[in-house]
């Protein structure tokens, strides 16, 4: 009975291991037998590996000893986990690198594309907070803060579409006789001697004669019909987007700053609660200054040029208006082009123009500008052209207006922070 019980693998591998060793002692004087035995030996050792292998299966066929393996437990259902990815492995290193450079790029690419946007959003916050300080004076006096919006928003509404009713018909009018009249002006130039000499050698008022009496000058400037309605569409969403935005922030300024302040530390909230209400003073102050500065402007040229006799007063008063809101050489731009315009008058008339702005530079860069801008902004001559030339470069006009705030706001936080700061070390 006990010869028919089946061998178990391990005990069939040491038989035959022990058959090959005593086959490899009795053939070692032969090559058939040496070839014989190593047959034997390596059939042992596949023997020995199968009967291993029922004896031990393989963790990855077992479930239960993959569990028993991996150390798993109650809490631990799937093991233990295994140690983290090397943070010095190269492919980490190069994929991380390469997955924030595309996040940078895809973020500067949307930039790019909103830039038409934000530039709406900084102007329409430019607005509110140049706005807010006659907001706060009426509630100074006892108007709640939704009236005063209200109240200061549709005053600003109504004296825009007032002016703009009394001025553009005239303005229109005026501007498309100058442009009728432009080709007798022209005509002037030829008597000068070294104008005379380059028409002859280039044809540039023959070419600009051409170009005005055309009848279509302002479809070529904007690129014919359907360039002009694009510009008028583009235009009329610009300003109503401005003014919606505006009244927004106007209306929501408390609680959009209030949410801004508790972005800093609480131990520091109240020193920066502190220097942003004096930045927004000043932002508002200098907003406030320039519009009087340029409405003084205007003011002054259309009273000079109606006494002087000159055409189209209004428009180029207007021109003056917008011009001298631009820092630094808006002034001289409108200066310039009134002089120019006094001159195809007369010699006369534009050396009277000259003189004027000559000495009303004077008085508005030493009287008039520092009266009004004594409470809002005070910027170093240096710093106020070099922020003017970068936001120019930068933004444009919108730049160039948002440029000496700018540099009246970091010029505080320097003197107020960073100064004081390195001062202690």
């Amino acid at each position: 009975g006990h010869e028919d019980r089946p061998e178990t693998p391990q005990a069939a591998a040491e038989t035959a291991v022990t058959a090959a060793r005593e086959a490899t002692g009795a053939a070692a004087d032969t090559a058939t037998a040496r070839d014989a035995a190593r047959d034997a030996q390596a059939g042992a050792e596949i023997a020995a590996d199968a009967a291993a292998d029922a004896v031990a299966p393989d963790p990855l066929l077992d479930t239960q000893t993959r569990r028993l393996a991996a150390g798993a437990t109650e809490e631990k259902p799937y093991g233990r986990p295994g140690k983290p990815l090397s943070r010095r492995s190269p492919f980490r290193i190069g994929f991380t690198g390469a997955l924030g450079v595309a996040v940078a790029y895809f973020l500067v690419q949307g930039l790019i594309q909103a830039r038409q946007v934000l530039v709406l959003l900084v102007v329409s916050l430019f607005l509110a907070v140049g706005l807010n300080p006659a907001v706060e004076a009426l509630q100074r006096r006892g108007v709640r803060r939704r009236w005063a919006v209200t109240l200061v928003f549709f005053t600003v509404i109504l004296f825009f579409a007032g002016f703009g009713a009394a001025v553009l018909p005239p303005l229109g009018a005026q501007v498309t006789q100058f442009v009728q009249s432009a080709p007798g002006y022209l005509d002037q130039l030829q008597g000068n001697r070294t104008i005379h000499r380059l028409d002859e050698q280039f044809g540039l008022i023959q070419r600009a004669q051409g170009y005005l009496q055309s009848g279509d000058v302002g479809a070529r400037a904007f690129g014919g019909l359907l360039g002009v309605g694009r510009v008028v569409l583009s235009t009329t969403f610009s300003v109503l987007t401005v003014l919606i935005l505006t009244l927004y922030f106007l209306s929501s300024l408390p609680s959009i700053k209030h949410t801004a302040y508790r972005l800093a530390p609480r131990s520091r909230r109240a020193r920066v609660g502190l220097l942003a209400d004096e930045i927004l003073l000043r932002v508002g102050g200098y907003v406030g200054g320039a519009l009087t500065i340029a409405a003084i402007a205007g003011a002054a040229s259309f009273v000079f040029l109606e006494i002087a006799g000159v055409q189209y007063a209004l428009a180029l008063a207007m021109l003056v208006t917008l011009t001298d809101l631009i820092p630094l050489i808006g002034a001289t731009i409108g200066a310039v082009v009134v002089t120019s315009v006094g001159f195809f008058h007369s010699v006369p008339i534009g050396l009277a123009c000259l003189v004027f702005y000559v000495l009303y530079q004077q008085v508005e860069n030493y009287v008039i500008y520092p009266r009004v801008m004594k409470r809002s902004v005070d910027v170093a001559p240096a710093v106020t052209v070099v922020a003017a030339l970068i936001g120019g470069t930068l933004l444009g006009f919108v730049g160039a207006l948002l440029a000496i705030p700018s540099a009246a706001a970091v010029q505080l936080i320097l003197e107020e922070v960073v100064i004081p700061r390195q001062d202690q070390t």
